[in-house]
């Protein structure tokens, strides 16, 4: 777990809510964040602890310490970007990634982090949202839900685990004279979960290990599952994260459903190319330069999880923002005479930095080769 200052922060059982500062501690400017690059969980965490609670109403700036810059918005999102990031696919275990949906769920606070942290991390998702900067998490819509304290279910795993929630269906849907429940489906009521590496069971009720599944329970069984899952398991690391996003959002929660919570957050799923090239902006090129036009036809071209990666490529999130791809006044700037080199981007600025190919062809295969190196993870610097 990373130290921090967390000990000044408290939750009430109801509502989350500040421990005031002492009068004489020191503080930042108001509204600033300094971080160092290079132990930027650490420095965030114990900087956001150290404000006073109205300073985090303010419009943030960041700076990161021993590095040039100054915070026109693009230091602030890739603040948001490296530290959610290391967060939630670094070594912190605070989310389990499930990859035939690509969704992230959150863990419970055996796997090393602490109420604390959580308390942060719904801080930080707050700060980004009442900053405008949209997050690229990927979160299932109950996610959003419980944020807004609604109830949870069964249908509710089909965006994460939608396998899970079909092998549901098919126990409470089994009929077969010749062959019991317990025959087929051999389950009782417990579950197995991993931690370090190692199978850990949990009893879904007192003495679930020497209870089978039947016909007579075996709605009982999916119900108690799915509390599990969605409610019981995480239920300190997300009460935590909850109190830390309503210290920021909770007076306007009420105006919101799922869905546009979701919105606010990560943005929409709906890409609209025509306003990403409305609101373009260039530098080194114009707007009728040969490789500005062969670049628009390629990415109009491309299919649907194409586009998603080119987004994700320049902007860091495969997602619009509220009102249109428009808003992110992308930049396309030439980046040196033609050459083998692929495309590079900026993605706290949201440019992609284009050398000037010489062939409609060549640009294709480079972009492509760019924003599929990149989704494996690979540096293009």
């Amino acid at each position: 777990a990373v130290a921090t200052q967390c000990g000044r922060w408290g939750q009430g059982r109801a509502e989350p809510y500040l421990v005031p500062p002492r009068a004489d501690e020191a503080y930042f400017s108001a509204g600033q964040k300094l971080a160092s690059s290079s132990h930027l969980v650490e420095d965030a965490m114990e900087e956001i602890v150290r404000q006073r609670p109205q300073d985090l109403l303010l419009p943030a700036r960041v700076c990161f310490i021993g590095e040039d810059g100054v915070d026109a918005g693009g230091l602030k999102k890739e603040f948001f970007q490296l530290l959610l990031g290391e967060l939630f696919t670094g070594s912190y275990g605070m989310v389990k990634y499930f990859p035939e949906t690509r969704m992230q769920w959150f863990n419970s606070l055996s796997y090393g982090t602490d109420e604390q942290e959580w308390l942060v991390v719904g801080i930080l998702f707050g700060l980004a949202v009442y900053n405008g900067v949209l997050l690229d998490v990927r979160l299932p819509q109950v996610a959003y839900k419980k944020l807004l304290g609604k109830p949870v279910g069964l249908n509710d795993l089909q965006d994460f685990q939608p396998e899970l929630l079909k092998s549901f269906h098919q126990l409470l849907e089994y009929s077969d004279a010749d062959a019991t429940v317990e025959d087929i489906f051999c389950l009782d009521f417990s579950v197995t979960d991993e931690f370090l590496g190692e199978a850990v069971t949990h009893e879904l009720k007192p003495g679930g290990q020497d209870i089978p599944v039947t016909e007579a329970n075996r709605r009982e069984y999916v119900n108690l599952y799915v509390e599990w899952i969605l409610n019981k398991r995480i239920e300190e690391s997300f009460h935590a994260f909850r109190n830390g996003f309503l210290l920021l959002c909770g007076p306007v929660l009420k105006l919101f459903r799922a869905p546009e919570l979701e919105h606010l957050v990560c943005g929409t799923q709906e890409l609209d190319f025509n306003s990403l090239e409305a609101g373009a902006a260039y530098e080194g090129y114009t707007q009728a330069s040969q490789q500005v036009r062969w670049f628009w036809e390629v990415a109009h071209s491309l299919p649907i999880e194409s586009k998603r990666l080119l987004l994700r490529f320049v902007t860091g999130s495969d997602r619009s923002p509220i009102g249109g791809l428009g808003k992110l006044q992308m930049k396309i700037q030439r980046a040196g005479p033609d050459s083998i080199r692929l495309p590079t981007s900026y993605t706290c600025f949201n440019a992609i930095l284009l050398p000037e190919y010489t062939s409609r062809a060549k640009l294709r295969d480079r972009l492509e080769t760019a924003i599929n190196v990149a989704e494996q993870g690979f540096g293009l610097e």
